[in-house]
């Protein structure tokens, strides 16, 4: 079953404050996925001189930084890049499930959007087609939601 992907409107990324917060483990992949971060950013008119990038261990390390970013008062919205690769020991859900529930917890805790930019796979030639070859960039697809998130997060009542 294919998913489908939100309305892109081309939010600007003009005047917005975001941070990228991104795993160096599986770094071939969380790259791949943070240049597409940057390039959206880029070409929805951002200078890459104003994005802030954390790199953190890995994924599992993703949701305290993006936390801390949040917790600044900084940023108004957050993109969390890796890849957590199935292997063949239970370590997959511990790390996928709690980078995920931190991410979630942060932003639900804090009302600033993270957008969930980290890949979990059976294997890596799917990591490679999520972060370009085939199917797109998420990271890409990251940063567009956050963005949508800023803009829509700025419009609603507090």
């Amino acid at each position: 079953m294919s998913g489908t992907r939100p309305s892109d409107a081309g939010f600007s990324a003009a005047g917005r404050r975001v941070a990228i917060v991104a795993a160096r483990f599986n770094d071939a992949i969380v790259s791949a996925l943070l240049q597409g971060a940057v390039s959206t950013w880029c070409e929805r008119g951002g200078e890459e001189s104003e994005l802030f990038i954390a790199r953190v261990p890995g994924a599992f390390e993703l949701p305290v930084v993006a936390r801390r970013l949040i917790t600044s008062g900084r940023y108004e919205a957050i993109v969390a890049l890796g890849c957590v690769i199935r292997g063949d020991t239970p370590h997959f859900e511990f790390v996928a499930g709690e980078c995920a529930r931190g991410l979630q917890q942060a932003s639900a805790d804090t009302g600033v959007p993270i957008a969930f930019g980290v890949l979990t796979l059976d294997n890596i030639e799917q990591a490679r087609g999520r972060a370009g070859a085939d199917s797109g960039n998420k990271g890409a697809e990251a940063m567009a939601s956050a963005l949508e998130m800023a803009h829509l997060m700025a419009r609603l009542p507090r």
